[in-house]
């Protein structure tokens, strides 16, 4: 209701003022826009750019061949309509695969071609829209788009703050759009030596190429108050390319042996890669005329804007083998070993070496257990083994240089360090120990149940540097995590009739997860410092990371709260050493919460009766903390200038005595640190996909020249159940996907 949200701003003192002069002035605001809330002004902004869309899917295969040659030919078509006006992403993509076979050799050679373009909504972003306040019209008195819906001054010889219609650029000559071509070659080889020995070779190559456009004509709203001198600069356009590319190859050996009761499988490899990227993008701006859309027709760069763009080359290396072996499908055992080496790690750990092994006991092969009706599969496994991983800029170890490009000496540029060096980068290692046990009962019942331990050794983080050395930060490896928990899943066919073909099945699953900081440097001590100094210099809406030995690394860290006083509507904070404050203090902070939830998993059913099927499946956390910093943007620390949550009205402190929720909201909005008063236990149930379908299997479809039809209906994210209620879709509207395959045919 806008006399609702008008009322949020009186209460706030937007419109009172000590002076005379100044309350005379912002009471006019106010019954102007009293009086357009009289006549009927209401306008749901959220409903104005959004739609249905409806899009279409297409796909065609065609296979044929001789027993030697064999073709797939495949091509598909998905124009996807955005929930936003005027988007949409058109894909359309190819593959053609051959294979040739010829005595103990076989060539095989796979092609896919893929295209894509976007293009995003003219009528900008949806956060503009769940901003806009619904006491502002659109159009005018006489059906025209305002371009201007109103503003404030605070007192009448200020500066006016606008609210602009984004609907008005809707009506603009813009652009904004982005596209990508992608190809991927893959040749292989294969030899088969003898009965028990294959070599495979295989060379790759892939390239990305794409390109994206924003123009934003003079009369945008963007550049409403370009005037002056600045005036002939209205108007930009961005444009940006890039490509990258991708050329690996990889040989393998596989060698099989069984010997009587014992059975032998040897696979060896070698791999190398190179992987390199650049882009390139820039900006112009004074485009007076709206229909002037091309980007020579610019006045100028952008004001003291360069050309921008990035370059990136890696290359790898590595060398894996993995055995194993079994007795009479009883014994089991397996060995791995594998070295990589990576061009993005300092110059004295190129090399990463890792290994695992593992062991395994098929029960239900023992004498006593076979032909057991109860027990069809028993087995129980045990592994442990390391792995690595390299998830960062290829030059984050190396030192690198830029120069000087707005100033020169004597006609020479200099160069200036842009990055340090770290030749002692290694890479991150997690070992891995896991005890487990998969088994299937009465035919009926499958299942799987794992305990682990996880240990990060060398964890990597981006380290915080003093500002004296003229660097933010560089990797670093720190520290040493260790994840602990159990994973289980079964699945029960609780009704199964083949020769009708028709079935009812259960399944679900389960994961609990804890971590926890073993050990950790005194540089990340030295991070916790400098946060802590920021959050009293400035407002830290959510909680940072700290670094603390026996701690998760997913703790909420805040300052724990006793609510606000309903005397003074300050809140009250609670001490280390057990005293009351209205101060919050960084040093007062503790572990409030962890977020890991105690459960989560999936569960769901899958049936057929006579060509008809259904299938769901949902998810679910149980006792998950959650920080809830919907409460304090939206709500606590909200700019009463634009539109707000409900909560801001009926749940906020305003006179001595009040039991509230949250502060006072003032016209300027207010300062929240983190506090143990937005923390909040979370459970949910989503269901995240539900399949229904029919199957024309049990009709005569040779008549029609057809080997199946079948049609059907899917959904995705259809319900969330949450204990916590959290604000999504404000960004970009939350979408709801559902499916419709009215034909899935064979010839």
């Amino acid at each position: 209701m806008p006399e609702k949200r008008l009322q949020v701003e009186l209460n706030a003192g937007r419109y009172t003022s000590s002076q005379p002069v100044y309350q005379q002035h912002l009471r006019e605001q106010y019954n102007a826009i009293l009086a357009d809330i009289e006549s009927g002004v209401d306008t749901y902004w959220l409903s104005q750019p959004l739609r249905v869309g409806l899009g279409n899917k297409h796909t065609l295969m065609l296979e044929g061949g001789s027993p030697s040659l064999r073709y797939v030919v495949d091509f598909s078509y998905n124009n996807n309509i955005g929930v936003m006006k005027g988007s949409n992403r058109q894909n359309t993509g190819g593959s053609v695969n051959l294979s040739y076979r010829s005595g103990k050799f076989n060539f095989r050679n796979i092609l896919s071609v893929n295209f894509n373009k976007s293009n995003n909504s003219p009528y900008g972003s949806f956060s503009e829209y769940t901003s806009l306040n619904p006491y502002f019209s659109p159009y005018d008195e006489y059906g025209n788009m305002k371009k201007i819906l109103g503003n404030y001054t605070a007192t009448p010889s200020s500066s006016p703050f606008y609210y602009y219609n984004p609907l008005y650029n809707a009506t603009l000559n813009t652009k904004n759009f982005s596209k990508y071509n992608e190809i991927t070659e893959n040749f292989y080889a294969e030899w088969q030596a003898t009965s028990a020995l294959r070599l495979t070779a295989r060379v790759g190559f892939t390239y990305n190429g794409n390109n994206a456009e924003i123009f934003l004509p003079g009369d945008h709203t963007q550049f409403a108050t370009w005037t002056g001198e600045n005036y002939f600069k209205r108007g930009s356009y961005y444009m940006s390319d890039g490509e990258s590319s991708s050329l690996s190859t990889d040989v393998i050996a596989n060698y099989t042996k069984m010997f009587g009761k014992h059975q032998l499988l040897l696979n060896a490899g070698w791999n190398l890669a190179s992987f390199d990227s650049q882009t390139h993008g820039m900006t112009a701006w004074g485009f007076l005329n709206n229909r002037v859309d091309f980007i020579t027709f610019a006045k100028q760069y952008e004001e003291n804007g360069v050309p921008s763009g990035s370059e990136s080359i890696r290359h790898e290396v590595g060398i894996v083998s993995f055995a194993n072996y079994s007795y009479d499908n009883r014994y089991l055992a397996d060995l791995s070993y594998r070295t990589n080496a990576s061009s993005v790690f300092g110059a004295n750990n190129r090399w990463g070496n890792f290994w695992s092994f593992g062991l395994g006991w098929n029960i239900h092969n023992e004498s006593f257990l076979k032909n057991n009706k109860t027990i069809n599969q028993w087995k129980l496994r045990a592994s442990l083994g390391s792995t690595g991983s390299q998830n960062f800029s290829p030059y984050q170890a190396m030192a690198t240089y830029s120069f000087f490009t707005q100033s020169t000496y004597d006609n020479i540029a200099g160069a200036f360090l842009k990055a340090l060096a770290n030749n002692d980068l290694k890479w991150q290692e997690k070992f891995d120990y896991n005890v487990g046990t998969d088994f299937r009962l009465f035919n009926r019942i499958n299942g799987r149940f794992d305990y682990y331990i996880s240990n990060t050794n060398n964890l990597l983080i981006d380290f915080s540097l003093p500002p004296s050395t003229g660097f933010a930060s560089y990797k670093e490896n720190l520290g040493k995590v260790q994840n602990r928990g159990f994973e289980g899943s079964l699945n029960y066919v609780v009704y199964n009739k083949p020769q009708a073909q028709s079935y009812f099945a259960l399944f679900g699953n389960f994961a609990t997860n804890k971590n926890k900081l073993l050990t950790i440097s005194d540089a990340l001590k030295q991070i916790n410092k400098e946060q802590d100094e920021l959050g009293q210099s400035e407002t830290l809406y959510l909680p940072k990371i700290r670094y603390e030995e026996g701690k998760s690394v997913n703790a909420i860290w805040a300052v724990p709260s006793l609510g606000i006083d309903p005397i003074t509507g300050r809140e009250v904070f609670l001490k280390k050493d057990g005293s009351q404050t209205y101060v919050w203090n960084a040093d007062d902070q503790i572990a409030v919460g962890v977020t890991d939830p105690k459960l989560r998993g999936n569960f769901g059913f899958n049936m057929e009766y006579k060509g008809w099927g259904l299938s769901t499946s949902f998810r679910y956390t149980l006792g998950e903390d959650y920080y809830n910093s919907t409460l304090i943007s939206r709500v606590e620390n909200v700019n009463v200038a634009y539109n707000v949550d409900t909560r801001v009205l009926n749940d906020t402190w305003l006179n001595p005595g009040d039991q509230a929720v949250f502060k006072r909201i003032t016209a300027s909005p207010t300062k929240t640190n983190p506090t143990s008063r937005f923390l909040q236990k979370k459970s949910d149930l989503t269901l995240s996909s539900i399949n229904a379908y029919y199957d024309f299997k049990w009709k005569n479809l040779a008549k029609y020249h057809l080997k199946n039809l079948k049609v059907g209906f899917y959904m995705s994210e259809a319900f969330v159940l949450s204990t916590v209620k959290t604000e999504r879709g404000t960004d970009y509207p939350f979408v709801k996907n559902v499916f419709f395959h009215p034909f899935k045919s064979t010839f």
